[in-house]
């Protein structure tokens, strides 16, 4: 999804206008605020069939599988973001009392975009990386098949896993699950999209 900048904020600042919106959403990078528009179709159908696998599989277990409106803080970043999807193993911590502001995901997926495939692949992972919770990251294409999964090491190194066979299986440690690429990809008609960066709604770098 494109995003776009306005005047600098604090995060308390943000936060509380952010839960009064009604409208709109808006990511929160070190004291500026990126709106968030929506993303195509095939960017919705990936994002509801990774959540539907995921949910399936770890059903009845100590993991809960989260959409986009769970906003992910990552204070040591100053970051406030919300990924397409994320997994949340065990007790969940929070921001505050009010329960909507998440601080330890142990999996958060992004679906990619030409006007933001930059950012999730840099600047993004870069804050995703400092919650000390997080063990999985997954970058989706959805103009074709091609998911990245980076797993976080004992080291605190990043390994890639890269996927672009439609029968291939990603195995997950944390939680502990097993995707099919081909289901990800249930029903998308691959390069239908018509996203395309522009220059004025670039995402944070």
């Amino acid at each position: 999804m494109q995003t776009h900048p306005v005047p600098e904020y604090r995060f308390e600042d943000y936060l509380a206008v952010e839960r009064e919106s009604t409208d709109m959403k808006h990511e929160y990078v070190a004291g500026q605020i990126f709106a968030m528009t929506g993303g195509s179709y095939e960017h919705s159908l990936i994002t509801a069939n990774l959540a539907r696998r995921l949910g399936n599989q770890l059903e009845g277990g100590p993991c809960a599988v989260l959409s986009s409106n769970m906003r992910i803080r990552i204070e040591a970043a100053d970051v406030c973001a919300y990924p397409d999807v994320s997994v949340l193993c065990g007790e969940p911590l929070f921001h505050d009392r009010q329960r909507d502001v998440l601080t330890n995901p142990v999996l958060i997926a992004e679906v990619l975009s030409h006007s933001t495939e930059a950012y999730d692949r840099g600047g993004k992972f870069a804050h995703y990386r400092r919650l000390t919770s997080l063990r999985h990251y997954l970058l989706i294409a959805q103009d074709q098949v091609a998911v990245d999964v980076f797993t976080r090491q004992s080291d605190d190194r990043w390994l890639l896993s890269a996927y672009a066979d439609a029968d291939a299986v990603i195995e997950l440690e944390t939680p502990d699950c097993r995707l099919s690429v081909r289901e990800i990809y249930d029903r998308v008609v691959l390069g239908a999209s018509e996203d395309r960066a522009s220059p004025d709604g670039a995402a944070p770098s």
